[in-house]
């Protein structure tokens, strides 16, 4: 049993148990998140946005570090132009706690709970 889930603008297939590196999320550490499923895989495939709002996934924050510098150096050549700037992307690593299937929030019906506007029909 596998998900597909969606965070920092990437898509990461996870299992129960697995740790990884994603982009900055705002949660402490020790949080619990729920990340957002693009797919899931087990006996069957659902990939439907109904099915998805079935399915659960939930990862606990285990820290929050940052990754290794990377350098950026422009250069034109005959004109003297030379510019190096650096970059470390802030990351989060979380391990994935929970992939369920279960049914979904249920919602209070809008429409039966509106009353009908006074109108033209009520004169």
């Amino acid at each position: 049993m596998y998900a597909i889930v969606k965070t920092g603008g990437k898509q990461y297939r996870v299992e129960e148990g697995q740790s990884l590196v994603v982009e900055r999320l705002p949660d402490d550490e020790g949080a619990t998140v729920t990340l957002e499923p693009v797919m899931y895989r087990s006996d069957e495939i659902v990939v439907d946005p109904a099915g998805l709002g079935k399915v659960k996934v939930q990862a606990k924050v285990l820290e929050h570090l940052r990754g290794e510098k990377i350098r950026v150096f422009k250069f034109k050549p005959k004109r003297g132009y030379k510019r190096t700037q650096g970059h470390r992307q802030e990351l989060t690593r979380i391990e994935v706690t929970g992939i369920s299937m279960g049914a979904a929030a249920k919602k209070a019906p809008a429409a039966a709970a509106k009353k009908p506007a006074a109108g033209k029909d009520d004169e």
